[in-house]
């Protein structure tokens, strides 16, 4: 996961991918609220950062980073935006040291002084040398994520590289693995792990079938991509929310048009951000799969339970912890409050009914499959051959309402009157397009 804040990187590729950028640099620079001078260097650094993995995409990819993402992405089967964790999820002197550790241990396990010795052989000779502290940190790193374990016997502790899974496997259960792996990587949620296990296995497919060029056997893409770049978040969250930890963070909210400040180190050219800086104890963190929207749900002091948009939120860090007891008591608040949630809204509960029509002349009932499978805790109701009554308690109709819409004409609201009305209205502007442009005609 990333060890580092990017937020200002985040921002960028976001506005890059969802709008397609702007038609000059100076209107980039004023809907992200950085200057110029601050556009071109993260224009620089991301082109390098594009550059040191240029060899892992398509030839035609790499030569333009604007054009590249605003045009070229569909063309690749590879979660492009993968890129920046790749490069910013460690320091650069980390990526060294780590680089040579993982190629010492391919061959055998080796102690922390080995490894110390190896490490100081292969570093270049303007890096500063890194002690034994150093590399024990680094191998606790590589222990609790997985690639490294510690080998059995007594001290001096042999570690070894955990490659048993992709070493073990013959080339065709290797493709089966990778196949899977792109699928569910691509159909699940949104997951940065999931595309980077993906990345390794099909370098170890290329491994082992040579300079052979893989073909893609599958061009699924994931439709919300870049709320991969929200994971960066999620990660830190869900730590804080372990350790019951509060987080503090700068949050635009999304009906603001303004989504990014920038961090301000010269008070000479310090300006006032639009963003408001919240301190929360996060409970929840909830993905919208319908939307691809992640949010956070929280307890802010002297305002009671809060969800934010994890897309709206920068600067990001760690606090003070809270008594075990007084997390607990908060996250039973969130339950009770979100127990009639469709997603996360915690507003007042309402009794929604609805009428669904059964399919004429279908061999079997989808409606109903689906009204089954997708209704959450709603119940119900047989009425005739030709309909049936759902009944849900739901806090608020904001959150169900896109679900009956799409629907169709299949359903008809009974309650509440105000959700009817809703759906009468905007069926008559429906109608009022598709009329025609001259009724005299």
């Amino acid at each position: 996961m990333a060890r580092e804040s990017f937020d200002k990187e985040i921002q960028f590729l976001r506005m890059l991918t969802l709008t397609s950028g702007a038609y000059n640099r100076q209107q980039f620079a004023d809907r992200l609220g950085i200057s110029v001078h601050t556009f071109d260097k993260t224009i620089r650094r991301l082109k390098e950062i594009v550059q040191s993995v240029q060899q892992q995409l398509p030839a035609e990819q790499g030569h333009d980073f604007n054009e590249l993402l605003r045009f070229n992405y569909y063309e690749s089967a590879d979660p492009l935006l993968l890129f920046l964790f790749r490069a910013k999820s460690l320091k650069e002197s980390e990526s060294l040291r780590l680089a040579l550790l993982l190629t010492a241990l391919q061959s055998q396990p080796l102690t922390t002084m080995e490894l110390l010795d190896a490490c100081c052989d292969g570093l270049p000779s303007d890096n500063p040398l890194p002690d034994e502290k150093t590399i024990r940190s680094d191998l606790k790193y590589l222990v609790e994520v997985g690639v490294v374990r510690k080998e059995p016997g007594g001290r001096p502790y042999r570690y070894a590289v955990r490659n048993d899974l992709v070493a073990g496997l013959t080339d065709e259960e290797l493709l089966d693995l990778y196949d899977f792996v792109d699928i569910m990587a691509n159909t699940q949620l949104p997951s940065v792990q999931g595309f980077l296990l993906r990345d390794h296995l099909k370098k170890a497919m290329r491994r082992q079938g040579g300079d052979r060029d893989m073909a893609e056997p599958f061009l699924y893409k994931y439709h919300y991509y870049s709320r991969i770049l929200d994971e960066a978040h999620i990660h830190p969250l869900l730590h804080a929310i372990r350790q019951r930890r509060c987080v503090t963070f700068l949050y635009f909210s999304t009906s603001k048009r303004s989504m990014y400040g920038s961090q301000n180190t010269n008070p000479l050219f310090e300006k006032e951000t639009e963003g408001r800086e919240h301190t929360i104890l996060p409970l929840q963190v909830i993905y919208d799969h319908q939307y691809g929207r992640w949010y956070v749900l929280g307890h802010v002091g002297g305002k009671g339970i809060m969800k934010f948009r994890l897309e709206g939120m920068t600067q990001l860090m760690e606090g003070e912890s809270v008594p075990e007891q007084r997390f607990a008591d908060l996250l039973a608040v969130l339950e009770e409050k979100t127990r009639y949630s469709w997603l996360v809204d915690t507003g007042r509960a309402v009794k929604v009914r609805v009428r669904f029509y059964n399919p004429e002349g279908a061999k079997r009932n989808f409606i109903r499959e689906r009204v089954l499978s997708q209704g959450q805790w709603g119940t119900i109701t047989e009425e005739d051959n030709e309909s049936f009554i759902y009944e849900i308690t739901v806090n608020g109709i904001t959150e169900i309402k896109p679900w009956i819409r799409s629907f169709g004409s299949s359903c008809e609201v009974l309650e509440p009157r105000q959700l009817r009305k809703e759906f009468r209205q905007e069926w008559k502007e429906l109608q009022a397009y598709y009329e025609p442009v001259r009724e005299n005609i």
